[in-house]
Formats: C-alpha cells, structure tokens, sequence
C-alpha cells in the first residue's frame, strides 16, 4: 500500500511522516534542514513518483535561486536515512510507507496511470537472504520494481 495515493487526509499523512523524519534524523544524530525539510516535503505532497527536476521546479517558486545541486544533496540524504525511494524504473521519487521497516520493497508500478504502490516484503527479504547466502554475497539495499496496470487501469 502506498501511504500517498490511499490517504484520505493527505495533509496529516505529510505532518505525520514530517515527524516520522525528524524522529529518524534525531536517532541518527543527523539535522533535518529546512532544504531537506522542504525536498522531503515536496516528494511527500506529490500523489505520483516525482523527478528531481520537478522538485527543483517546486523550490525555485519560492526560492529562485534553488540549484540541482542543492536538490540532489537533500535526496541523497533523504535516501540514506531511509526516508524516501528511488524508483530507478521512473527516475523519480516516492516516500517511504514503510520507514520503521527494514526490510526490501515491492513496488508495483502502473505503466497506465503511473500509480505506485508500496509493499514491504519479509519473503521477499528472506528470498534475497538465501539467495545470497548460497553465494557467499552480501546485499546492499534492495527493491524490486515491477510495471504492469493497477485494477483501474486493467
């Protein structure tokens, strides 16, 4: 499930995962910037996968002087803590539903509507484990994308 395309009370889901973030930065000893803030926001507020161009198009509405770099910085940092997606599929941006997870992701992507759905996935986990294991491989961070059509779009 995608916290962004089921919530019915979007602005409190973008309040609640704002604190969910600053909570997670806090543990990490980390600052949650006003830019990162802001970034983290942005990829929240947006109801589909967004691209870092359009976030930076978002920023400079308010701050014209807002530059690439700056964005790429704060998705970096947003990525590391765990605190959004990449959707390499997409070249674009999601925030995590499943942040207190820590586990692999499922993403079903519909090539249709450009829905995204989140599902966090411990078979999913316990696949990659093994098959790692029997390997002798040990496993960065994993997702698996997978494009097809949500029920709307079938």
């Amino acid at each position: 499930m995608n916290a962004m395309t089921e919530c019915n009370h979007h602005n409190q889901c973008i309040a609640d995962a704002v604190a969910e973030a600053k909570s997670r930065c806090e543990q990490q000893h980390v600052r949650f910037t006003e830019q990162r803030q802001r970034v983290f926001e942005l990829v929240w507020a947006s109801h589909q996968p967004i691209k870092a161009y359009d976030i930076l198009a978002a920023l400079q509405k308010d701050d014209p002087a807002a530059k690439p770099p700056t964005v790429y910085r704060a998705l970096d940092f947003l990525l590391e803590l765990g605190l959004i997606h990449k959707l390499h599929r997409l070249n674009a941006y999601t925030g995590c539903a499943h942040i207190e997870a820590n586990t692999p992701c499922l993403f079903l992507i519909c090539a249709k509507c450009g829905e995204v759905s989140e599902e966090d996935s411990p078979s999913l986990s316990n696949f990659i484990d093994k098959t790692a294991k029997a390997h002798h491989f040990q496993p960065g961070e994993a997702a698996l994308e997978i494009e097809g059509l949500c029920a709307r779009c079938a």
